[in-house]
Order: structure tokens, then sequence, then C-alpha cells
């Protein structure tokens, strides 16, 4: 038995660095289709041809022949570095920038797209000025496609003069290009932040993608609304200069902006529910920033705004009319006076 194990010791360690080195070489090569196909038949013909060795004994020859292989490996990879200069999709041609003077915000290249399918939209970008006095609430829109694990997660501040902005982190794709959560592990997108008008990042996703989209007010004190907002702009900003690259597992929709709040000076714990996006608002919950008085199935149920966001569409008080009925905003939305 312990023979049978150390001979099955190299498949543990050899076997999954091979996986991941082909995954990386498939997500990353860009000459023809058959030159792609060829480098990676090699690879997984010289990843066997290690195991091969080890089997037989060989293991001088087969380390010797691991260690090259991908010692090459990280010397193509490690210099692989994000960039601004890409041809970029549409919806992520800006990145969203601010300009901050003690109370006021000027954000600029705040997306405001008027999406009538998801290649048939008007192009839009603004420029939009805040009163951080005059902010109010944090809303997050959790918006699902499949499974109820995953979910795209975008914030909404709303201030008292009925302005609201959304912020969403996500991948900065290229023209063409499509999402793979797997390819989100290999350096295959950069991150963006982008700021956008709610008729946009929110509208388009029951309304155009028939997405499954819940809005939850958060339960949040003002001076952790300012910097949340705050942290945004700094973040926006820093990328703008920097390139970063999205991961799926440690710089996404979440974990980016769980970062932003532990850097305001608020702990949060560490959860599963921070991967699994899907499961966030439960997370929420047990943090008590959901409102209180609901199990998290009425709050799910009351914030589900895909039949008034479709009536809404395109409407000026859309943000309004889909925050009718969510917990949190049940008499702060009444005709009378201003929206909060």
């Amino acid at each position: 038995m312990p023979r049978l194990l150390v001979r099955l010791l190299p498949w543990l360690i050899i076997v999954p660095a091979s996986v991941w080195g082909f995954l990386a070489l498939h997500y990353q090569l860009s000459f023809t289709r058959t030159q792609n196909l060829f480098i990676l038949l090699t690879w997984a013909g010289l990843t066997g041809y290690v195991l091969y060795l080890y089997w037989q004994g060989s293991w001088k020859l087969g380390t010797l022949l691991y260690l090259i292989m991908h010692g090459e490996l990280l010397l193509w990879w490690q210099p692989i570095e994000p960039s601004h200069e890409r041809v970029w999709a549409d919806e992520v041609a800006r990145l969203t920038t601010g300009e901050v003077n003690g109370n006021r915000v000027v954000l600029r290249n705040v997306r405001n797209f008027n999406w009538q399918s998801e290649s048939r939209y008007e192009v839009r970008w603004e420029e939009r000025e805040y009163n951080l006095q005059r902010l109010r609430s944090v809303d997050m829109i959790s918006s699902h496609w499949g499974m109820d694990s995953i979910a795209h997660i975008l914030v909404s501040f709303g201030f008292d003069d009925g302005q609201f902005v959304t912020f969403s982190v996500e991948i900065r794709k290229e023209l063409g290009e499509h999402y793979s959560a797997l390819g989100g592990f290999f350096k295959k997108y950069e991150l963006s932040i982008v700021a956008s008008d709610e008729r946009d990042a929110i509208a388009v996703r029951p309304n155009v993608r028939g997405e499954d989209t819940y809005l939850y007010r958060i339960a949040m004190p003002a001076h952790l609304r300012r910097a949340l907002f705050l942290s945004y702009v700094e973040q926006a900003n820093a990328l703008a200069v920097t390139p970063r690259f999205y991961n799926t597992l440690t710089v996404n929709c979440t974990t980016l902006v769980y970062s932003m709040l532990r850097q305001t000076g608020e702990m949060f714990p560490l959860d599963p529910r921070l991967l699994l996006t899907g499961y966030l608002p439960s997370y929420i919950q047990a943090q008590d920033g959901l409102m209180t008085g609901f199990s998290l199935q009425q709050l799910r149920e009351l914030g589900h705004i895909n039949a008034r966001s479709q009536a809404a569409a395109g409407q000026p008080d859309y943000s309004k009319r889909i925050r009718q009925g969510v917990p949190g905003w049940l008499h702060e939305l009444q005709p009378q006076g201003l929206p909060f």
C-alpha cells in the first residue's frame, strides 16, 4: 500500500497542475484555431508522457520534464498584464471616474443607454453631479439568470433630490466577447466599474435580458453610506489609471464591494455566501443589514421588480415605481413631496 501511494502521489500533483496549465493556455492563446489546438494537444501529450515516466519509475526524467514544462508555462504566464487598449464592447467602452470636492461629487462617464434589445441601443455617456449631504439610501440589486446560487450584484445610491446612481463591478468585455465563469480564473477579462442611470443598469436586466431581478433596501448608517459611495469613486479612479484583471473568485461584483466595506473600518465576517452571490441577501440579513420585520422570503417576493420594471420602462419616475411595495420604501414613495 505505501508503494502504491508513492506511485500515485505524482498524479495528485501533476494532474491538477497540468489541468490548470491546459486551461490557462486555452483561455489565453490567440493564434489560429489550428495552432491553438496543436499547442493544447502537445501540452496534453507531454503531461501524459510525464505520468508514464513516473509510472515506469523514471522519476528523475519525469521530474525534469515536468519542471521544464511548467517553468516555460510560468515564464509565458507571468508577463500577461491587463490593458485599457482593446476594442471594447460599447457598454464598457468607457470607465467611470469621479471628482470629489467636499460634499460635491462629479461623476464622468455615467452610462445611460436606452436599450431596445441586446444589440439595439442608444449610446449615451453623461456627466452628473451629486451632493453627499443629500445621500439617503443604499439598495442592493440581485439579478439572476439561471441558478439560484449565482447572481450579479449592483449597488444603487439614492439622494433626496430624486437622483439615483447604480454602480456595477463587472468584466470589461471586448467587442463580441462572452462571459465565462471559468475563463474568469485565467486573466481572460479586465475589470470595470461603471456608474449608470437605473433606467440603464437595472432595467436592462429584467426588461431586455429576462433576468429575475430583486431590489433590497439596505439598513446602513449615514457615515457608512457616504464611505461606501466614496470608496466606489476611489476604486473607479484607480482602475481608470491602472487596469486590473477580473477574477471569478477574488475580484468580482461582491468580493470587491466586501473589500471596500472592510476598508471603511467595519468588520464583516468571511462567509461562503460572499462567493455564492445568489445567497448574498441571506448573508446581509445575518449582519442585520436588511429591513427588519420580514422574512428573507418576504423581502425577496416584495423586492421582485420584473413586472414593475417592465411597466415603468423609459419613464422619468422609473426609480420610484420599481420601489413601490419594497420594504423600507413603503412610506417614502408617497406622492407628496420628495421620494425620501
